[in-house]
């Protein structure tokens, strides 16, 4: 049983105030981004009595998007207008109870979460997207309720999916059953396809020898190669590398840098497989999550050891789709 209450979820958000948005960006650009944050109620989570989902104030919560932006979604800001609605999310300890019991965190995303995102895409598409082309894109909790729209909200409003130039649902599962059963959504084939769907999970070698449990790592999962952008084993040395984001041990600060981060798929189990240095803040944060992501989980990085390709990838798919728009 959840523990959810109107105590301990807060109020719904109101997306007609700007503080119920962390990003509502000055418009420059002819495409926008609208981004899904990943689970940032994290410690707070496991408190005692602590509520399963996140109220639109939590601190926690709030320091994570913040961070989040900086490593994640400024991916988009450079080709497009990237707009971050706050919501109520799923902590990590309950999504994790999800699992246990059902196999899939999808059950924790659903409901208070959907149902601000939702409310969040509303007020987007009929006050803020003016009929421009757009990205939808997340992180893990973001990415998994970014599946469950590409399911329900855009095959609804199909004049808005008519016009998504991509959908990066990075770190979550993208099923053969998924899109068996949504024979309207197309998974990524290369470098430039547009209306498609870029995801992949990263993970370390020893995850992949001890075929690690990982939280969102499902059967039958597929994933993109973020470097050479294939869908097979073809290995992408690190020189591939444009540049990783990570933060600088000395001075607290993100930057861009060279960890060793080359990639290349293991089919079998789905994942990108990396062997990117571990530096100590990132190995005791591998450590923390081994319970959610095994040994040698790396599903912080995901954006982070590929950033400035997924930029460069961006801004392919917005030329692309640009280029190719009647």
């Amino acid at each position: 049983m959840n523990n959810m209450s109107s105590e301990t979820t807060g109020a719904a958000p109101d997306y007609s105030k700007a503080e119920c948005w962390y990003k509502i960006p000055e418009i420059t650009r002819e495409v926008d981004t609208f981004y899904i944050y990943a689970t940032e109620y994290i410690m707070g989570s496991f408190e005692e009595g602590a509520p399963d989902y996140a109220t639109l104030d939590n601190a926690e919560m709030r320091l994570g998007v913040k961070n989040e932006y900086r490593d994640h979604a400024s991916t988009f800001a450079d080709a497009t207008n990237v707009f971050v609605p706050y919501y109520r999310q799923s902590g990590l300890r309950f999504a994790g109870e999800v699992f246990k019991n059902t196999g899939t965190a999808d059950g924790a995303f659903i409901g208070m979460p959907m149902d601000d995102i939702i409310a969040a895409l509303d007020y987007y598409f009929e006050h803020f997207n003016s009929g421009r082309p757009f990205i939808i894109a997340g992180h893990s909790q973001g990415s998994a309720m970014l599946l469950m729209l590409l399911q329900t909200y855009f095959k609804e409003h199909s004049d808005y999916y008519a016009r998504m130039v991509a959908s990066y649902a990075i770190g979550y599962s993208v099923t053969d059953e998924y899109l068996a059963a949504n024979p309207h959504l197309k998974f990524a084939t290369g470098e430039s396809d547009t209306g498609v769907i870029i995801a992949y999970n990263t993970e370390g070698p020893k995850n992949v020898e001890t075929n690690a449990h990982n939280i969102v790592v499902l059967p039958n999962t597929r994933s993109i190669n973020p470097l050479n952008w294939k869908l097979d084993e073809t290995y992408a040395p690190a020189s591939m590398n444009l540049g990783s984001i990570m933060e600088n041990e000395k001075t607290g600060e993100s930057e861009i840098m060279n960890i060793g981060a080359d990639a290349q798929i293991n089919l079998s189990r789905g994942v990108v497989v990396t062997n990117a240095q571990l530096t100590p803040t990132s190995a005791e944060i591998a450590k923390a999550g081994a319970e959610f992501f095994g040994p040698d989980g790396r599903h912080a990085y995901d954006y982070m050891y590929y950033y400035n390709n997924i930029k460069d990838n961006v801004a392919k798919r917005v030329t692309a789709y640009l280029n190719n728009r009647t």
